[in-house]
C-alpha cells in the first residue's frame, strides 16, 4: 500500500493562493458594505431638505459631521490599499508555474496521442541529438524525454503508465500544505504562538457584546428591567414611564462604555433638578436612586421642558435622547409579551393599554422635545407659549395641525400676523410636509366559505390600506372637492327625477349569481395569498420620509404603530404591528381570535405615530360573533353518526 506524504510550500507557491483568496475574501465583501456612499449625493440630498429641515438640530449636526468628518477618506483609502494587495497577489499567482500537472509521455515527446513505435522512436533520436547533455542540452530536460521514451516503448513502463499515471508504478500519496516550512520550524514557534494572541482581544469583544445584547441591540439586563417593571406596575402612568425609562443599562457606564459620569454632574444636575421642580428625586427604590438613572432623568425632563443645559452635559443629553425610542420601543415589546402570556397561561394581570400607549406617546415627545400637556402646535417653528393665545381665540378655534391646516389662506394669515413673511412661508412650508394618514379596513375571515361571517373562536384578519400623502396634498384635494360639490349641486338636483327608485336598484343588486359571489371571493382569496407570498420575498427599506423635529439629534424616519385594542376593558386586542415602510401605500394584516361568545363587540383600530404629536388616528371596528352552525349526519350504510360544522 502506497504511504502519505505532507510537504510544505518551501517554494511559496501555494502559499500565493492561499493568501490571494483571503485577501479577497476580507476585501470584497468590506467593499460593498464600507465603501462610503456618494458624497455628492448626500450633499443633494441635504440641499433638497434644506427649506424644511434647516433648523432642526440633527439636519445641523450633520452638515457640520459632513463638513469635520475624515472617516470616508480613512475608509476609501482602508480599501484601496486592500485592492492593490489583493490585485498584486492575483498578478503573482498567475506568473508561478503551474505544477502536479497530470503525466503525458507523448506532449514530451512533442508526439500525438497513439503515435506508432517508429515514430517514438524516431522523435526520441531527434530530440537526443538537440538535448543530449553531451551536446550542451538541459541534463533535466533530457530526463523527462528518455523517462517518456522509456513510458511508451517499455511493456513494463508502458503499463504502470496506463495504471497509476507514472511510468515508475504507483506513487506515495502527496498532501501539500499551503503554509511555508519556516513556520513549523522549531526555532519560530514562539512567534506562530504570539501572532494569533493579537486576535484574541476583538474576538473576544465581538462575543462578549453578542451575549450581552438581544437582536435589536438593547442589552438583555435592560429587557429584565423593563419587563420586572412592567409586571410589578401594570398601570403605568407617565412619570413612572420616565423613571423606568431612565433606569435603562445603556445610560449606566458600567455597563455601556458611552455612558458618562462627570466631575462636573455633581454641580450641573442639582441645578437642573432645582429648575425642572418634582422629579422624584427623595424615591430610594433602586435602580431610579442611582447617579446613572438620577442624571438620565433629569437630561429628559429638562428635553422635553427645551430647557437649555451647559455644553458639559450637552452631548451627555444628546446621547440619552437618540437612546431614547428605541428602548421604548423594546418597552412596547415586553408589554406584548406578558400580554401574550396573560392571555396564554393567566395567573397575573397583563399591563393595561394605558401602559403601552404611554410607551408611545413618550416616544413621540422625545422626538419632538414636547411634554405632554404642550400644544402639537409647538411642533412648528417660531411658535412658542405665547403665540398660542391667537390660536385658541374663539374666532378661530385652532388646537390641532389638522384645524390649521383647515383654515382659508385668508384666515390663517390674519391669525399668524405675528409671524413675518419669510417665517410664515417657512411654516407653511413644514406643515404642508406633514403626513396625513388615510386608512382603510376590512375585517374578514381568510380561509372559510363564508369570510364575511365571524364565528365564536375563529380567527379574524383585518386588512388595513394606510395611504401617506403629504398634508397639502389633502388640503388641495378638500378644496377641489368642494369646488366640484357646488358646480354639481344643480346636477344632482335636476337628475333626481330620472333615477330609479332605491327597490329597484335592490332588486337589480340582488341579481348577481351565487357564482359570481364564488368567484370574487377566491380572486379576493388568491390576490392576499399573492401579497403575502410577496410580502416574505421583498425586503423594503425602513427610510421612509425624515421627520421634521427641531430637537432631536439624530436623522429619523417616519414610522407608525397599528394595533386593535379594546378601549372599554384597556386591553390589547391584537398586538401592535410596527409600520417602519410607509412611503406612499402600505397593507397590513391584524389576526386576533373571535370572542368565544355570541354578540356585538365594539374595538378600535389605532394608528399612532413614533414621531409626531397630534398625528394618531382612531377608528371604530364593529365585530358581530356569531354561533357555529353544526349539521347532524347519519350514514344509511353503518348508521354511524357525525357532525360537520358549517
Amino acid at each position: 500500500m502506497a504511504g502519505q506524504q505532507f510537504q510544505y510550500d518551501d517554494s511559496g507557491n501555494t502559499f500565493f493562493y492561499f493568501l490571494t483568496s483571503f485577501v479577497g475574501l476580507i476585501v470584497i465583501p468590506a467593499t460593498y458594505y464600507l465603501w462610503p456612499r456618494d458624497q455628492n449625493a448626500e450633499q443633494l440630498r441635504l440641499k433638497s431638505l434644506r427649506k424644511v429641515h434647516g433648523r432642526c438640530l440633527w439636519y445641523r449636526l450633520r452638515l457640520m459631521k459632513a463638513q469635520q468628518s475624515i472617516i470616508p477618506t480613512l475608509k476609501k483609502a482602508a480599501l484601496l490599499f486592500g485592492w492593490a494587495v489583493f490585485l498584486l497577489l492575483a498578478y503573482k499567482v498567475s506568473k508561478l508555474d503551474r505544477e502536479y500537472q497530470e503525466y503525458n509521455p507523448y506532449e514530451v515527446l512533442g508526439l500525438d496521442q497513439g503515435a506508432s513505435v517508429s515514430e517514438i522512436k524516431k522523435q526520441y533520436r531527434l530530440l537526443s541529438l538537440k538535448f543530449h547533455p553531451d551536446k550542451g542540452g538541459d541534463e533535466d530536460l533530457f530526463m523527462r524525454i528518455a523517462k517518456a521514451h522509456s513510458a511508451l516503448t517499455n511493456d513494463e513502463s508502458r503499463q504502470n503508465w496506463e495504471t497509476y499515471g507514472n511510468p515508475d508504478g504507483p506513487r506515495a500519496t502527496s498532501f501539500g500544505i499551503a503554509l511555508p516550512a519556516w513556520i513549523v520550524d522549531s526555532k519560530n514557534s514562539m512567534l506562530v504562538c504570539i501572532f494569533p494572541v493579537r486576535f484574541y482581544p476583538p474576538v473576544g469583544t465581538w462575543w462578549y457584546r453578542s451575549i450581552r445584547y438581544s437582536g435589536d441591540q438593547i442589552l438583555i439586563n435592560t429587557t429584565q428591567l423593563f419587563m420586572h417593571f412592567m409586571y410589578k406596575t401594570p398601570n403605568m402612568n407617565m412619570k413612572r414611564l420616565s423613571m423606568v425609562l431612565t433606569a435603562a443599562f445603556e445610560f449606566d457606564p458600567r455597563s455601556n462604555k458611552e455612558a458618562t459620569i462627570r466631575p462636573t454632574d455633581n454641580i450641573q444636575v442639582p441645578q437642573l433638578i432645582r429648575e425642572l421642580g418634582n422629579i422624584n428625586v427623595k424615591k430610594k427604590e433602586p435602580p431610579f436612586c442611582y447617579p446613572y438613572s438620577l442624571k438620565a432623568r433629569v437630561l429628559v425632563m429638562a428635553h422635553l421642558a427645551r430647557m437649555e443645559v451647559s455644553d458639559d452635559i450637552e452631548e451627555d443629553q444628546r446621547f440619552v435622547v437618540r437612546k431614547s425610542p428605541a428602548l421604548l420601543q423594546e418597552m412596547v415589546n415586553v408589554g406584548c409579551q406578558l400580554t401574550m402570556m396573560a392571555n396564554s397561561r393567566g395567573g397575573f394581570h397583563a399591563p393595561r393599554l394605558v401602559s403601552i400607549e404611554n410607551c408611545m406617546k413618550l416616544t413621540q415627545m422625545i422626538v419632538q422635545g414636547l411634554q405632554e400637556s404642550k400644544s402639537p402646535l409647538l411642533q412648528l417653528p417660531h411658535f412658542e407659549e405665547e403665540h398660542l393665545r391667537y390660536c385658541v381665540s374663539k374666532k378661530y378655534k385652532v388646537r390641532s395641525l389638522q384645524d390649521l391646516v383647515s383654515l382659508k389662506d385668508s384666515d390663517r394669515r390674519s391669525m399668524l400676523r405675528f409671524l413675518g413673511e419669510e417665517k410664515y412661508d417657512e411654516v407653511m412650508a413644514v406643515l404642508a410636509s406633514f403626513p396625513s394618514i388615510t386608512m382603510d379596513t376590512k375585517l374578514q375571515v381568510l380561509d372559510d366559505e363564508d369570510s364575511n361571517n365571524i364565528t365564536a373562536g375563529s380567527i379574524v384578519t383585518v386588512t388595513v390600506t394606510l395611504t401617506r400623502k403629504r398634508m397639502a396634498e389633502v388640503v388641495a384635494v378638500a378644496k377641489e372637492d368642494e369646488e366640484d360639490g357646488s358646480d354639481k349641486g344643480s346636477e344632482s338636483e335636476e337628475g333626481e327625477g330620472n333615477k330609479d327608485s332605491p327597490s329597484e336598484r335592490d332588486e337589480e343588486s340582488d341579481k348577481q349569481s351565487d357564482t359570481e359571489q364564488d368567484e370574487i371571493e377566491w380572486e379576493a382569496l388568491q390576490q392576499s395569498i399573492q401579497r403575502r407570498e410577496r410580502a416574505l420575498l421583498e425586503t423594503k427599506s425602513k427610510v421612509t420620509h425624515p421627520v421634521y423635529s427641531l430637537y432631536y439629534p439624530e436623522e429619523k424616519h417616519e414610522w407608525w404603530w397599528l394595533y386593535i385594542a379594546d378601549r372599554k376593558d384597556q386591553t390589547l386586542v391584537s398586538m401592535p404591528y410596527h409600520v417602519c415602510t410607509l412611503k406612499d401605500t402600505e397593507e397590513v394584516e391584524l389576526k386576533f381570535p373571535a370572542p368565544s361568545k355570541t354578540g356585538n363587540y365594539q374595538y378600535s383600530v389605532i394608528l399612532r405615530s413614533d414621531s409626531y404629536l397630534g398625528l394618531d388616528q382612531i377608528r371604530p371596528l364593529k365585530v358581530r360573533c356569531y354561533n357555529s352552525r353544526v349539521c347532524v349526519c347519519v350514514c344509511v350504510c353503518c348508521d354511524c353518526v357525525c357532525c360537520v360544522v358549517l
